[in-house]
């Protein structure tokens, strides 16, 4: 399974980035988070940051 982000719904809280470092990162310069690894990394952390997001705008491809 690949994780994806909607970013026109992120609001670049960085929740997901400090949860999951090696998968979610920063995009300062449009100020919205990204994938960084869209394979995934650890499901549970990935989960977690799923869960966490203010917006939901993280989601497991299916």
């Amino acid at each position: 399974m690949k994780v994806y982000l909607v970013e026109e719904e992120c609001i670049g809280c960085g929740t997901c980035a400090e949860l999951c470092p090696e998968v979610f990162g920063l995009n300062e310069e449009k100020e919205k988070a990204e994938v960084i690894l869209p394979e995934g990394g650890p499901q549970e952390c990935i989960d977690e940051a799923i869960e966490s997001c203010p917006v939901s705008c993280i989601h497991w491809e299916q």
